[in-house]
């Protein structure tokens, strides 16, 4: 049997019960009886043979169907034969003297570890009879008294046990659902903790991937950037002071000549000096900041007919207004690219620059006479490649026509603000 005792230190209702295996317990209370029972009494002979044989079957009963071997018949069909074998011995025991019904305390001690439920009520059931049984042993009285008082204590045990067992049974059935409960919330946490393990290690990954995409990004913005104000300043500079150099050699005596060019050399390098400050700083070009897009493009196309001695016509369709800031910024870099080519490889006497509003869409469009080339070499050069990826990334069209002898036509078109929300 097992016994639930409080520590010595805290309240029986605070302190956790602690388990005491005490097996010689039922056989120290039958012997403390029965030696208490048969020095009290003038037992001898035969009733004393018959007490102590009857003491000696319920000892030799406990040990040999339960005692050497407890576990194997816990919650049995053998551990109930044990019971009821022993509630028996147990009621001739108190047939024999009434105080044996301390003994019945015993009975109920091994129901309530032994048995299943509802078995275990049974058992109570039982024990209640013995309990009233003792309670009725031994008295002098009529039959009609005698059978009064047992019933009377017999409803009372009934009443008592019964219940007792039933308050035992709940109590441990709670502690199984609450140990089921922790177990199941344990394993939830576990599986809570793994899932936030890998969600790190996927946000970690991410975050990874961002930084690679965003310095793959910064890396493609940076090129373009260099391409489009740093190396065609450069490319204008080096024109100018090559120019500077012929007119130097062949009217030496005139120095307004090559001080005209020698100035539109600093004036370059001034531009492309503050252009690349602003592309470091991710901000718009100067000439988006002072106007509108047709008006930045006027600018441009200006300062480049200054430069390379090519006129440029610059003619808007449509009813200029604003438009998404990126894609202002994507069509000025374009027609600056175009005219770049213009000066580097088309040798051409004049240009067109158009740039028309329609309804969801402005296209620009750069159009020159000079000598072109083959559409299979359009897609060599970085610049053509940078202003291909700047308007693929506005959801844009660039078409490029082109053919030995008969000038090139470039044409770009990206979405409004109203297409670019539209689904």
């Amino acid at each position: 049997m097992k016994f639930a005792i409080p520590g010595p230190s805290d309240s029986w209702w605070q302190q956790k019960p602690v388990i005491v295996t005490a097996e010689g317990v039922p056989y120290l209370l039958l012997l403390i009886l029965s030696a208490s029972i048969f020095t009290l009494t003038d037992e001898h002979g035969t009733e004393l043979l018959i007490n102590v044989s009857v003491c000696v079957a319920t000892a030799l009963w406990m040990l040999g169907m339960h005692t050497l071997n407890p576990a194997r018949h816990q919650r049995s069909g053998r551990a109930a034969a044990f019971v009821a074998g022993l509630l028996v011995l147990t009621a001739v025991l108190v047939i024999r003297d009434s105080w044996f019904g301390f003994f019945a305390v015993v009975c109920f001690g091994y129901s309530r570890a032994l048995l299943r439920w509802p078995w275990q009520m049974a058992a109570a059931g039982g024990t209640a009879v013995i309990a009233a049984l003792s309670q009725t042993t031994g008295l002098q009285v009529s039959i009609l008294t005698h059978l009064a008082v047992f019933f009377i204590a017999l409803a009372l045990y009934a009443l008592f046990l019964p219940s007792l067992m039933w308050l035992l049974w709940e109590r441990e059935e709670q502690l199984a659902r609450h140990k089921k409960a922790a177990d199941e919330l344990s394993a939830a946490n576990l599986r809570l903790e793994a899932t936030i393990a890998e969600n790190e290690g996927l946000h970690r990954q991410l975050l990874g991937q961002a930084r690679e995409a965003g310095v793959l990004d910064e890396r493609g913005r940076m090129a373009r950037e260099i391409h489009d104000t740093i190396a065609q300043g450069l490319t204008g500079i080096v024109t100018q002071l090559q120019a500077a150099e012929r007119a130097a050699d062949q009217t030496p005596a005139d120095p307004a000549g090559w001080r005209r060019h020698v100035a539109a050399a600093t004036r370059l390098a001034r531009d492309s000096l503050s252009e690349a400050r602003r592309s470091v700083d991710a901000l718009r070009p100067e000439p988006l900041e002072c106007g509108r897009l047709s008006e930045a493009l006027a600018g441009v196309a200006e300062r480049w007919s200054g430069l390379n001695g090519v006129p440029v016509q610059v003619t808007t369709t449509g009813t200029a207004r604003p438009i998404d800031p990126d894609a202002e910024f994507t069509l000025l870099r374009a027609a600056q690219e175009a005219l770049a080519n213009v000066a580097r490889h088309a040798h051409a006497s004049r240009v067109g620059l158009t740039i028309s509003y329609m309804e969801n869409e402005v296209a620009l469009d750069v159009r020159d006479d000079g000598v072109g080339f083959a559409p299979a070499l359009a897609n060599r050069g970085f610049g053509l490649v940078a202003m291909q990826q700047r308007i693929a990334a506005m959801s844009g069209t660039l078409q490029v026509e082109s053919e030995p002898g008969g000038g090139t036509a470039i044409s770009a078109c990206v979405p409004t603000v109203r297409a670019l929300a539209e689904p």
